[in-house]
């Protein structure tokens, strides 16, 4: 027989087609009208399309729209609701925001925000509006928004070469690949100068500045180029995912044709510290973009580069956020060897290319040129087979903004110079010890052993102090050794040429050392703050693992995260409702707000973020595997670390250990409640078998026996014979409880057998009311029963128990205050497929705590006031719960119309069978 290949799709595949679906049907949609500059239609497009919208009976909110002074865009506002703005007071001045907060409670189908480029007023709970866009899709609405092409991030330095022109508001271009639609709004260069002119894009005064500078028609020509390819590109990743997706759900045809499809290597960029690097991230990125690859941004960080001052590192660390928000994953790597540990990362990734930025041009000696390769040069080398793009720099990009503030307190990590004196005394006095040590051995040893000795107090400075130190001690001892060991003494004359070439080895030696000393104290720091992370992690995991109180996980998962990072660290969990429980002896710098946000959303928030990074704490959510369990608060010692992606996988690290320690002692609290109640209720049970058994034979014969005194002969005296119908009355109100108490017990068996048979409802309820007589007294009872209601099939008996209870219920709990109590209403209603008997009352109605929760009267031992004269322990609507449902049907309790509460009971039913036609005879 042929094999023919297995067509089956994979189910790993459709799992994760039907989670994506599903994520894509909570979101909302995004609708981005792109154009290749200011005055091309983008809004007017938008708003027409939001006027058929509101024709077609879509419900259009406008949050902000910019015309810019256009009438014919203004028009089209004309039946459309706006959102007012929101007003800001900044630098002495009202500017005017669209307000967030306001959109979300309006939750619109569709909501127009425009410009999406544009950055918030200072202390804005987001700095971009494309933030709050993203809030936005995040709780379900569909947005509509504008954006102009020189504003996507990749490529503001393309555009900037372009204009000469520094756009310094951006959008990553992960808002735009991951847009739902992209609508392009094109017209030809002539068409948009000559509209330039006709004042329908700027003003004119603003209009002839522009023609002079942006829109030049060479500059329209490229953006217009660029506009259109961004979107091609969008198009192409559209038919990519739809052949994507059908080949998932095809057949073999479409297997075959999926299989035949090419897929590239991903792209691995380096990040230097000198001014350029995030151009070559953005070309990186833009590079990806266009091959559909996955990408990486990689800093290796060696012992030179961690000497660059604060000013440099923090640069580089903007490159790394700025790599993130353009969707590359970052990392921060150490070693001596950038080359090196570029290539082995690049292996680890199943990277095919790498990108670096061009070298700046050296004038270096060809010699050194040649002993010191560029960085290219070496990594065609080490990976012959790894393809390397060089990306030429540009000075018209935007400088990136600082990453996160750096307060005055904060430590600066590289040693200044008047703190490093000591090392460098050292190194003199060194010198001197060694010179004087050496002095009285000139005459007994040769040279060359001293040279020894000499070398030997390089490698202990070397050894102790560090590089700096090294240099000077390789300098001093050189000249120590020239001045008064060689002769002529006492003079740098040297009579001897071969004393050059020891000169020159001293101080090579010396250097060296200096530099390999360096290289592994480097080392060995590095591998010290693994150590000391991983050490941090295992004793969290450790302690977290004998924690069985929450407060317990507090207090460790608090100290953990100050040990790792320094400052304060908080644990905010959450309460019984499921919302965040702030204490009272929280710092006042806590925003609650934040907190809260970070919180509904499960993304961090706070400093080093994208959500209010002006703020001084660092929020994140503690993430269990079932549930956000809290909030982790985070105030570190020192800003900068929370952009090491290192630092940032070792917070959430701790975080995640911390969320999982917490769900799992809820859960064992859980556990134990459910013991506790499980054994309860076995208890609870065997205690009602037992005592319903022995306790009704004696009250069956004490009833029988209070109504035989009753009616003795002679007859009794009157207050005698109240007496006896008193105790006839409490044995039968205790013989209906314990008959309450064998039902429940029979029922919680499950060894009840239901004798269904078809019955009239008429029947069922006044055979009802005449068993509850006693119960109801003088309380007048009022039936609602259609005549020509068909039989229903059920249990009788069990049915008029259930209607007997109730009515014991209503006596009970459902009198009227008014002075004639109201009667109690029974009325049965049919339907094609159910039987809907109410039991109503005209009482004060259900108690507040039932409210919304009905099902809490159904359970057993539950009664409508704990503390009460009125007789009965609560079992009454647990019996009459568990016969309805045993009938597959359903009781509700609720507040009536008009005062009292009325139980709803519904069966279900089916037509009766037909009777057979009786002849006359």
């Amino acid at each position: 027989m042929a094999n023919f290949p297995d067509a089956r799709p994979d189910p790993d595949q459709l799992l994760d087609q039907l989670r994506g679906e599903e994520e894509r049907a909570r979101v909302g949609k995004l609708r981005i009208y792109f154009g290749a500059g200011a005055g091309v239609g983008k809004t007017y497009a938008m708003l027409n399309a939001a006027q058929r919208e509101r024709r077609a009976g879509r419900e259009v909110l406008v949050g902000v729209i910019e015309t810019h002074g256009r009438s014919e865009t203004a028009e089209l506002l004309t039946g459309l609701t706006q959102l007012p703005l929101r007003e800001v007071p900044y630098r002495g001045r009202t500017l005017y925001e669209f307000d967030l907060d306001a959109a979300l409670a309006a939750h619109p189908a569709v909501l127009l925000v425009d410009e999406l480029a544009h950055s918030n007023v200072e202390g804005s709970r987001h700095p971009k509006r494309w933030q709050d866009v993203q809030e936005l899709l995040d709780a379900g609405i569909d947005v509509w928004s504008a954006l102009n092409v020189q504003h996507l991030e990749s490529l503001n330095g393309t555009v900037g070469a372009i204009t000469g022109i520094r756009v310094q508001e951006t959008v990553p271009d992960t808002v735009l690949d991951r847009a739902d639609e992209i609508i392009l709004v094109d017209i030809t260069p002539d068409e948009l100068l000559e509209r330039l002119k006709a004042g329908k894009v700027y003003l004119p005064q603003q209009a002839e500045r522009a023609a002079q500078n942006f829109f030049r028609k060479g500059n329209l020509i490229a953006l217009r180029e660029i506009a259109l390819r961004r979107t091609a590109e969008h198009v192409e990743d559209d038919v990519r995912s739809y052949r994507i997706e059908q080949s998932q759900a095809g057949g073999s045809q479409a297997l075959a044709s999926a299989a035949a499809w090419n897929t590239s290597g991903a792209i691995l960029v380096c990040v230097g510290p000198h001014e350029g690097a995030e151009h070559a991230v953005r070309s990186a990125a833009r590079l990806a973009g266009q091959l559909n690859v996955r990408w990486h941004a990689v800093y290796v960080e060696t012992p030179a580069l961690q000497r660059l001052p604060a000013a440099v590192r923090d640069r580089t660390l903007a490159v790394l956020k700025l790599a993130e928000e353009l969707g590359g994953s970052t990392a921060v790597l150490t070693g001596n060897d950038v080359a090196g540990e570029l290539v082995r990362q690049a292996d680890t990734l199943n990277c095919a290319t790498l990108v670096t930025g061009r070298p700046r041009a050296r004038r270096w000696p060809a010699l050194w040129r040649v002993m010191r390769p560029s960085l290219a040069r070496q990594l065609a080398t080490l990976a012959p087979a790894l393809d390397i793009i060089e990306v030429g720099g540009t000075g018209s990009t935007r400088r990136l903004p600082q990453a996160v503030p750096r307060s005055g307190s904060e430590v600066e990590e590289v040693v200044p110079w008047r703190d490093a004196w000591p090392g460098y005394a050292w190194a003199g006095a060194g010198c001197v010890l060694t010179t004087l040590l050496a002095l009285p051995l000139l005459s007994r040893i040769d040279l060359a052993n001293i040279v020894m000795l000499f070398l030997l107090y390089e490698v202990l400075v070397a050894v102790k102090l560090g590089r700096g130190p090294a240099i000077l001690a390789a300098v001093l001892g050189v000249a120590s050794f020239d001045v008064f060991f060689v002769p002529p003494r006492f003079s740098f004359a040297v009579s001897d040429v071969q004393y050059l070439m020891t000169f020159a080895v001293m101080l090579v030696v010396g250097l060296l050392i200096g530099q390999l000393t360096a290289n592994l104290r480097f080392s060995a720091s590095i591998s010290a703050s693994r150590e000391r992370r991983a050490q941090a992690l295992f004793e969290l995991t450790r302690d977290l693992s004998a924690a069985l109180q929450a407060v317990q996980v507090v207090e460790l998962g608090e100290a953990a995260v100050q040990r790792s990072f320094g400052g304060q660290a908080r644990v905010l969990l959450t309460d019984a409702n499921d919302q965040l429980a702030l204490a009272s002896d929280l710092p006042a710098s806590i925003d609650a707000s934040v907190a809260d946000w970070a919180f509904h959303n499960g993304q961090r928030a706070g400093l080093a973020t994208a959500t209010l990074p002006s703020h001084a704490w660092h929020y994140v959510p503690l993430q269990a595997p079932m549930r956000i369990r809290g909030v982790l608060a985070l105030q570190p010692a020192q800003s900068r670390w929370l952009l090491i992606p290192e630092q940032v996988q070792q917070l959430e690290t701790l975080a995640r250990q911390i969320a999982i320690a917490i769900e799992r002692v809820h859960y064992v609290e859980v556990a134990q409640a459910a013991v506790v109640q499980m054994e309860s209720e076995s208890l609870r049970n065997a205690l009602l078998a037992a005592i319903s058994h022995d306790v009704r034979t004696p009250l069956t014969a004490l009833v029988g026996l209070a109504e035989s005194l009753a009616r003795s002969a002679p007859p009794l005296a009157e207050n005698q014979a109240a007496s006896a119908r008193a105790i006839s009355q409490e044995a039968r109100q205790l013989n209906a409880l314990v008959t309450n108490l064998m039902d429940m017990a029979r029922l919680q068996s499950g060894q009840v057998n239901l004798r269904s048979d078809w019955h009239s409802v008429e029947e069922l309820v006044g055979g009802a009311i005449r068993a509850a007589h006693h119960a109801l007294g003088d309380l007048k009872v009022q039936t609602d029963v259609p005549a020509n209601l068909p039989l229903v099939e059920f249990d009788a008996a069990l049915m008029e128990r259930v209607l007997v209870n109730l009515l014991e219920n209503a006596a009970k709990y459902g009198v009227s205050p008014a002075p004639e109590a109201r009667p109690i209403l029974v009325s049965a209603r049919g339907t094609p497929s159910t039987l809907v008997l109410t039991v109503r009352d005209h009482g004060p109605g259900l108690p507040p705590a039932s409210m919304g929760q009905e099902y809490t009267l159904f359970e057993k031992f539950t009664r409508g006031k704990t503390e009460s004269a009125t007789p009965g322990v609560g079992l009454g609507l647990a019996i009459c719960k568990a016969v309805v449902e045993a009938h597959r049907g359903t009781i509700t309790a609720a507040q009536a119309l008009g005062g009292g509460a009325e139980f709803i009971l519904t069966l279900p039913r089916k037509p009766p069978p037909e009777l057979p036609d009786v002849l006359d005879v």
